[in-house]
């Protein structure tokens, strides 16, 4: 009898541990051998988050959210000014402009040049200092002719006249005889030499030296000619080709223009 009540107590006893056994177990798992509490897992979301008015209003038929608004700057106040109209007036006309009905003045006077014993020492200043048209046509067109008469050299100039002068310039040999320039042409400067620029008609001397009196060539630096000028249209073949010439005495050495 006392057999059957300890096996009955020792049943009573594994029962009542293996219910507790059981209840433990439904509350941890092992890891690596030791007890963890389970963690109740977190309820699942859904796939598609429905969206609140306040952005459903943002969204146009396309599906795609719209910018924010973003306020207009506020534009500036401009003042506009209206143009005043401009008048435009004739130009004032200048004081040495010769009025109707009165002749142009008078050119100016140059100094007295310096003399070289017989000789007045004159420049291009002296000869070039007025315009003078130079007609196209041979001096027998009517129109021509009327640009020759129309011009007018200075009495600065027409005084030496049949004077003899000594003229600084360039020379550009013309004609040699003998290894000696006979005739040339003394330049105001360089440029028809040179550069292939063609001078006024007033920036060149035509000269022509007496026969057996050639002299040497000077080129490229300037000299000094001695000879009896002439002041007059000069023609050849009926074209008007020069308004000086000057029969030569003798060349002068480089000088400073």
């Amino acid at each position: 009898m006392k057999l059957w009540q300890g096996i009955g107590v020792m049943a009573l006893a594994g029962w009542a541990g293996c219910g507790q056994q059981t209840s433990i177990q439904q509350n941890v798992v092992v890891q690596r051998g030791e007890a963890v509490l389970r963690v109740a897992a977190a309820p699942e979301q859904p796939f598609i988050q429905e969206l609140p008015q306040s952005a459903l209003a943002a969204v146009d038929n396309t599906g795609l959210p719209q910018p924010p608004e973003v306020a207009k700057p506020v534009e500036p106040l401009i003042a506009k000014v209206e143009p005043k109209e401009i008048v435009l007036t004739e130009p004032v006309e200048s004081a040495q402009k010769p009025e109707a009905g009165k002749p142009a003045p008078p050119p100016v006077e140059l100094a007295q040049p310096a003399m070289i014993g017989d000789y007045s020492l004159i420049s291009f200043d002296r000869l070039a200092s007025f315009a003078y048209e130079v007609p196209d046509d041979p001096i027998t067109d009517p129109k021509a002719k009327a640009i020759i008469e129309k011009n007018i050299i200075p009495k600065s100039v027409t005084d030496f006249h049949k004077k003899k002068i000594a003229l600084r310039g360039y020379m550009l040999p013309l004609k040699v005889e003998g290894g000696k320039i006979t005739e040339m042409l003394i330049l105001r400067d360089q440029s028809m030499c040179c550069y292939g620029t063609v001078p006024r008609i007033n920036e060149w001397v035509s000269v022509r030296m007496p026969k057996g009196k050639g002299v040497k060539p000077i080129m490229d630096v300037p000299i000094t000619i001695f000879g009896t000028l002439k002041v007059g249209e000069v023609l050849e073949n009926g074209y008007l080709v020069g308004i000086y010439e000057l029969d030569g005495d003798r060349l002068g050495g480089p000088i400073d223009l």
